[in-house]
Parts: C-alpha cells; sequence; structure tokens
C-alpha cells in the first residue's frame, strides 16, 4: 500500500490523486501525509486565524488539528470529503478554545496603545494613501468594534460567520463543518448577521 502515494504526481491534480495518498496516509505512509498537510495547511491556518484572532492560540490549534487528523485518519471513512472532514477537526478544535476564551471571559485580539485600541493581526506598516493619519485612526478604531462585535458572539455563531464570510464556504459545507443541517446554518448565520449589524451599526 505504500507505493500508492508513489503513483501520484507532484500536487493533487485530481479526487483520486487525494484518494490515493489518504489510503497510503491509512496505511501508515508518513510521506503520503506529509504531503496532505502540505495541501491544507494554509487553509488550517487562515481559518485558525480567523477564527481566534491570536497567532499564537492559531498556530497552536493548527499543531493540534493535524495532529488529530493523524491520530484518527484510521477511522476516515470517506462518507465526506477530506476537505470537509479536516475543516471539520479544525473548527471543533477552535470551537473548544472560544468556549475555554468564553469562560475566562475571552483575551481579546486587540491591544490598548497611546494611539487606541489595535488588532494585533492588523499591525504591518501601511504604504502609500493607507498612511493617511485619520484613516489609520478610522481603521483602527473599526478594527476594535469589529473584534467586540465579534467577541459577543456565541462560539457557534462566530465559526458560522467566520466560514461564511472569510472562507466564502456554503451553508451546506458550514452545516457538514459544524455538524448541523443547512437550515440551522442559515439561521445560525442570520443571527450572528444581526448581532454584529447591531453592532456595528451606530460606528459605521
Amino acid at each position: 500500500m505504500h507505493d500508492a502515494a508513489e503513483t501520484v504526481s507532484a500536487g493533487l491534480a485530481t479526487p483520486l490523486d487525494e484518494i490515493a495518498l489518504i489510503r497510503a496516509a491509512q496505511h501508515g505512509d508518513g510521506d503520503a501525509f506529509e504531503r496532505l498537510v502540505r495541501t491544507y495547511d494554509q487553509g488550517v491556518l487562515r481559518i485558525a486565524m480567523n477564527l481566534l484572532r491570536s497567532p499564537e492560540e492559531a498556530r497552536d490549534v493548527y499543531q493540534e488539528a493535524f495532529l488529530k487528523a493523524h491520530r484518527n485518519l484510521p477511522q476516515f471513512r470517506f462518507d465526506c470529503s477530506f476537505h470537509t472532514w479536516l475543516y471539520r477537526i479544525v473548527t471543533n478544535t477552535c470551537l473548544d478554545q472560544l468556549r475555554r476564551r468564553k469562560v475566562r471571559k475571552e483575551e481579546s485580539g486587540v491591544v490598548e496603545t497611546e494611539e487606541g485600541p489595535v488588532d494585533r493581526l492588523a499591525q504591518a506598516p501601511e504604504t502609500g494613501t493607507a498612511a493617511n493619519p485619520e484613516r489609520v485612526m478610522w481603521n483602527r478604531q473599526l478594527s476594535g468594534k469589529i473584534e467586540a462585535a465579534l467577541g459577543g458572539l456565541t462560539p457557534r455563531e462566530r465559526t458560522v460567520f467566520e466560514l461564511r464570510h472569510y472562507e466564502g464556504l456554503r451553508l451546506r459545507a458550514i452545516g457538514e463543518i459544524v455538524g448541523c443541517t443547512e437550515e440551522a446554518a442559515k439561521n445560525c448565520l442570520f443571527r450572528a448577521t444581526q448581532k454584529m449589524r447591531a453592532s456595528l451599526e451606530a460606528f459605521v
């Protein structure tokens, strides 16, 4: 079975290629699992960053998610796509982290500075027209308001909202990832959107 991965050319060209890699990895082929990781690592890290808004926590979740995927891969039965299965692991790991935050009053991704609140994920130096001081200050204030609004959502609402608006996933896929029906995901997204709108309308 280890030979299965060798038949796959560099990069995953077709679903059949991915199936071959998965089956090889299930039988202990470390190289096959490493190629699966390389295929999805950026997507996994992006989801963790968007949901947690903390580079440190996102890296921890990234590592934990792939460890869980490796440990549970022999139980993967191809009843959904590998993409959905892996994203379910990532989002559930993020949900656990968000719930722990709620218990200890969520640590904000925004830090207070002499110039006002600053989003830790948006501190890259700005150039050109974006370097306008008034615009920089407004962007920082908006980042703080968005972060506060996201913090007011339940962990599930935040996950659904982020998967829809930051990952661009369809509601059916989101439902599969968070373990609910498409209709339930739609209702959850509606509640999250209403809360976000109510939190931001006074500012924007």
